[in-house]
């Protein structure tokens, strides 16, 4: 055996030497590893002896405490001869308690009675008993008569809190060490185990360095790597080592040729050296490759990679490198595929952005030309424009989307119908969901017999080649896309029929989408529109006009009403559901009947929302039941109520935008209405009101928040835009209208967006006419008179008769029930006579039945079979009780029968 061979072998066993680095870094773990435990140990040992002092302080307060508690002690101490009471007492408490010493002092400071191995009764303590006599307990370490201590006195006290003694108890210092030094083995015996586990492990991990230096020494291994460089150098093959984490470990020269590599390249991830995306992924990617070919800038490589720890290194990858530009060719086809590869991932990205049926259908098209196609239509089944199911043998379809290099194309236009004729080879691949190509139109009989006129136009354009793709989704036919060349010399192949195929069925899905999309929202419209109101009322104290129009993303919750009120008022709704979707569509319908529900109680408008505000909040709990919290409704509102009698507009308002005010001279302002939280949040806040102050002719326009909401706009913006299109003091609110919707509005919006626009009117002073009524029943016949005479003022005669009944009832009602002041209002407008009494008393009538025998309980049920509608609403002072007359209906005529009415009562 050689010598070389004999000193590889030993070098081994020397491997703990202090000469070696391994010996030296042994040495120093062990040094570290004994400091750690020698102060472990230490921090142990301190941390024993304070917990047992500590311990037996509070052992020792605690004997002293419990003996000097003990019933009658007090007494005993007051006795005349205490010793031979206690001394038995302590001996026994003593030794139960595991104390050093037990006694009882008296006043001065002598033992009455002591249990210690070293005193005895009689015994002055050294304690100060000045803080005990005071009726505190004293803790202290001293000497005694044991030695070292720790003590405790506790005041003895009688029932008034007197001092008659104390109690004293204590353990030794000596007993306190005794625990520490049980404790001792045990602590050490840990550290040495850590000394050892430790000294174990660094060994261990001093043999696996030495392992894997193979037990070569620096010189060796300065000769290997100079070696090894310079054949990695030399060799005319690129050569790189991948690391794990996907950066660059080593290249040669020749892979910095080849790959065009930076000076700094190694130590970087492969995907930052500005290589080709599919070969910055195979480098990374850590899979076998033997020859697979990529291109690099203008050169072609064959590139073979191969994992690294299989064979003893750490997890990457040496990958080879060989230029192969001599097949160019190759590289051609490559180009290609790379190319289609790169077109079918934009069509990914770019079909299917909307979910707009034939904006999908556009995008199909435009992706293809002209890096695929000089020219595609797409024509898609009626049904699936209209965003239902196809019918199955449905041939009709409409022309969805074009798109050509060229302009002027005799291709139809987009809208027009276009159908294959039944029974041709088209037609029957195409209903079997195959590709047909047609590489050469001139030739290709069946399709000119189609359409020969057109067959003609677009083979004088220049096209020559063609392939019609189904579009297929889910097993069903959608439509068709063609590809057509004319610019491009080369026709179609088989391989172009694969990739068309491929293209079409991932734009058939996107269309597929799109359509049961479109379905899902021409549901939720109809609901939408459906649940909305229909038309406005007509009312005499406002001119109104409304746009509502859903947004292009989903239907969601926006809602408006217009409710006519008694006294000729007015209630305006806008409020918006959170969320899109039928859910909202279907939660907007539930609150919009609840505020019609609501309003027929003829309530404030703070109390309106109030009711609504616990709807919602309901909605909520019992969808959070049904639906394990999931859906949370919430909502916003806007409810306000014009009278047109005094010109005044109670508005208020939960989480909404507020109304902007349009003077009759073009003024806009935004009034400053207080803002409550959203409906549903459960808040305890009250709603507030605002009072407005409208002149005739002012405009109110109330809207949701899409129609200000812009991410192409801030809020301030949308608001001037808003101001500059509602001040036209000569618009209609028709015009206004339609200039708000033209100024703020982009074509597609992106939420619900609703406005209301309400043109006030005030009712003459000769439309109204009232009285004050005295509390005297004879006053009724005069109010009659009035009456009469004041409807003869207004050409009304024909309701004077009915009129009299019915405020001769509510005045008799009011004088006879009611309180001062008591006063009667008549209304005149375009198309009610309306009657109001009202007085100061909060009594509510009820219509009822009356009997037989009963002498009234007739005039409700008069009122209710003369007058159109009557009810009760209430004010801050008491309540107004009204009837309505429509001014042209037969059943307010005086001819009616009232007698049949009256008599009617006594039928049973």
């Amino acid at each position: 055996m050689s010598d070389g061979a004999s000193s590889r072998r030993k070098r081994p066993s020397s491997v703990l030497s202090v000469r070696s680095v391994v010996g030296q870094m042994f040495v120093l773990q062990i040094a570290v590893v004994v400091l750690l435990a020698v102060g472990a140990v230490l921090m142990l040992a301190l941390t024993t002896q304070s917990l047992s002092t500590r311990a037996a302080d509070n052992q020792s307060l605690a004997v002293a405490q419990g003996f000097a508690s003990s019933p009658g002690l007090a007494r005993i101490v007051k006795s005349p001869h205490p010793t031979a009471a206690l001394q038995p007492r302590i001996d026994e408490a003593r030794k139960g308690s595991g104390v050093d010493f037990l006694g009882v002092l008296n006043r001065d400071g002598i033992y009455y009675a002591l249990s210690s191995r070293a005193g005895r009764p009689g015994t002055h303590t050294a304690t100060d008993m000045t803080p005990l006599l005071a009726g505190r307990t004293v803790r202290e370490q001293g000497v005694g008569s044991l030695g070292p201590q720790i003590r405790a006195y506790v005041p003895i006290k009688e029932p008034n809190g007197a001092v008659v003694g104390a109690v004293g108890a204590g353990i030794t210092v000596e007993h306190v060490s005794a625990v520490v030094t049980a404790q001792l083995p045990a602590i050490l015996g840990t550290a040495a185990g850590a000394v050892v586990i430790t000294t174990g492990g660094a060994a261990v991990l001093s043999r696996r360095l030495l392992r894997q230096t193979r037990g070569l020494g620096p010189a060796e291994i300065t000769r290997m790597y100079e070696h090894n460089d310079a054949v990695l150098h030399s060799v005319r093959e690129g050569v790189l080592i991948i690391g794990g984490d996907g950066q660059l470990l080593l290249a040669n020269d020749e892979a910095r040729r080849l790959l065009d590599l930076p000076t700094d390249a190694e130590r970087r991830h492969v995907t930052t050296l500005g290589l080709e995306p599919p070969l910055a992924e195979l480098l990374i990617s850590g899979r076998r490759a033997t020859d697979e070919v990529h291109l690099a800038g203008d050169r072609l490589l064959a590139v073979n990679v191969r994992p690294t720890a299989p064979y003893g290194g750490g997890a990457g990858s040496a990958v080879t490198l060989r230029d192969t530009t001599e097949l160019r060719a190759l590289a051609g086809r490559a180009e290609a595929a790379r190319e289609r590869l790169q077109l079918l991932y934009d069509a990914g990205v770019r079909i299917g952005t909307t979910l707009d049926v034939a904006r999908t259908a556009q995008e199909l098209a435009e992706v293809a030309v002209p890096r695929f196609a000089d020219v595609v239509t797409v024509d898609l089944l009626e049904p699936v424009l209209r965003g239902d199911e196809p019918s199955e043998g449905s041939t009709a379809m409409r022309r969805a989307a074009v798109s050509g290099v060229r302009q002027n194309s005799p291709f139809p236009p987009v809208g027009e119908l276009v159908t294959l004729a039944p029974g041709t080879p088209t037609a029957s691949d195409v209903a079997s969901g195959q590709a047909v190509l047609e590489a050469d139109l001139r030739t290709a009989d069946h399709w000119q017999a189609q359409h020969p006129e057109r067959a003609r136009q677009i083979l004088d354009y220049g096209v020559h080649s063609l392939i019609t793709v189904p579009l297929r989704a889910r097993g069903v036919v959608l439509g068709l896309a063609d590809f057509w060349r004319a610019e491009t010399p080369e026709a179609f192949g088989e391989e172009d029929r694969s990739f068309a195929e491929e293209l079409a069925a991932r734009a058939a899905v996107a269309i597929d989408n799109a359509r049961r999309y479109t379905h899902e929202r021409t549901m939720a419209v109809a609901l939408q529109r459906s649940l909305l109101p229909q038309g406005l009322p007509q009312v005499s104290a406002l001119e109104l006009s409304h746009r509502y129009l859903p947004s292009q993303e989903g239907v969601g919750g926006d809602w408006f009403d217009v409710i006519p009120l008694p006294g000729a008022r007015v209630a305006l709704v806008v409020g918006d559901v959170v969320g899109h979707g039928v859910h909202a569509v279907a939660t907007m319908g539930r609150l919009r009947t609840a505020v019609h529900n609501f309003s027929a109680l003829d309530i404030a408008p703070d109390e309106l929302l109030a009711h609504l505000d616990e709807l919602v909040a309901r909605i909520d709990a019992d969808e959070a039941a049904e639906e394990d919290g999931q859906q949370i409704t919430g909502a916003t509102c806007l409810y306000a109520i014009y009278d047109p009698v005094s010109g005044a507009c109670t508005i208020a308002r939960a989480g909404h935008f507020g109304p902007a005010l349009v003077q009759p001279d073009g003024t806009v302002a935004f009034p400053d209405t207080p803002v409550s939280p959203p409906l549903g949040l459960g808040g305890t806040l009250p709603f507030e009101t605002a009072a407005l102050r409208l002149p005739e002719g002012s405009r109110l326009a109330l809207f949701t928040d899409g129609l200000l909401e812009d991410r192409n706009r801030d809020l301030d913006t949308s608001l001037d835009l808003l101001r500059q299109a509602l001040s036209h003091p000569d618009h209609t609110p028709e015009q206004t209208c339609q200039a708000v919707i033209d100024a703020l509005l982009p074509e597609r919006p992106l939420d619900d967006v609703v406005l209301l626009i309400a043109r006030t009117r005030l009712l003459n002073s000769d439309q109204v006419a009232d009285w004050d009524i005295p509390s005297d029943p004879e006053a009724v016949s005069r109010v009659r008179a009035g009456v009469t005479r004041q409807l003869e003022t207004w050409g009304l005669d024909h309701l004077a008769f009915t009129a009299e009944l019915i405020v001769s009832e509510l005045v008799t009602n009011a004088i006879r029930y009611g309180a001062q002041p008591i006063r009667l209002r008549l209304l005149y407008d375009s198309s009610n006579l309306i009657c109001e009494v009202a007085d100061d008393s909060n009594t509510s009538p009820h219509l009822r039945r009356a009997k037989a025998t009963d002498e009234g309980g007739r005039g409700l049920f008069l009122i209710a079979q003369l007058a159109r509608r009557w009810g009760t609403r209430y004010t801050a002072h008491g309540k107004i009780i009204w009837a309505e007359q429509a001014l042209h209906d037969e059943a307010a005529e005086p001819d009616t029968d009232l007698a049949d009415v009256l008599l009617g009562q006594w039928d049973e």
